[in-house]
């Protein structure tokens, strides 16, 4: 049985963005308790480890407890379920987005039939912000402080970012 109480919102974050905490952060609105789960993809090459990634969410919200940080290295439907979780946030940020979002969503669905997917478009100040852009951008040694939590800016100067 499903908690209507309770979303997930699944992804890689890497690096989780002002875009996903923003995402986050409005989620909270409709839900009471939030899932935010770092998929943990062995055939993704990520910059940052899935514990790294988890370590840097729970100490951007380490005052909510309403918010429950953990890595996946499975199917999220499946985590969804042994969860007991009904609702899963998409952020969206453009028609390309939504277009691979929705085949996902009708995927997900074949699997688990009460999962209900949600859109939520991104805001309209992170249209265009992506975690790979970022990656690219502190590569060649930008500031990225404004697009980025400060606690991903120091992770981020632990890196070796050349390509």
């Amino acid at each position: 049985m499903t908690d209507p109480h309770v979303a997930m919102f699944p992804g890689s974050f890497d690096p989780p963005t002002l875009g996903h905490i923003n995402i986050i952060q409005r989620s909270l609105k409709l839900y009471d308790r939030l899932h935010v789960v770092v998929a943990d993809n062995i055939n993704k090459r990520c910059l940052f480890t899935a514990q790294e990634r988890v370590n840097v969410l729970k100490d951007i919200f380490c005052g909510s407890s309403n918010i429950i940080v953990t890595s996946y290295d499975g199917l999220m439907v499946n985590y969804a379920r042994e969860n007991g979780i009904g609702v899963m946030i998409r952020g969206v940020r453009a028609v390309g987005d939504f277009g691979y979002e929705f085949e996902l969503a009708m995927t997900n669905k074949q699997m688990m039939d009460e999962l209900e997917v949600l859109f939520m478009p991104t805001d309209p100040n992170y249209f265009m912000l992506r975690s790979s852009q970022i990656k690219e951008m502190a590569a060649f040694g930008a500031d990225v402080s404004a697009l980025v939590p400060k606690q991903v800016v120091d992770l981020l100067s632990t890196k070796d970012l050349r390509f």
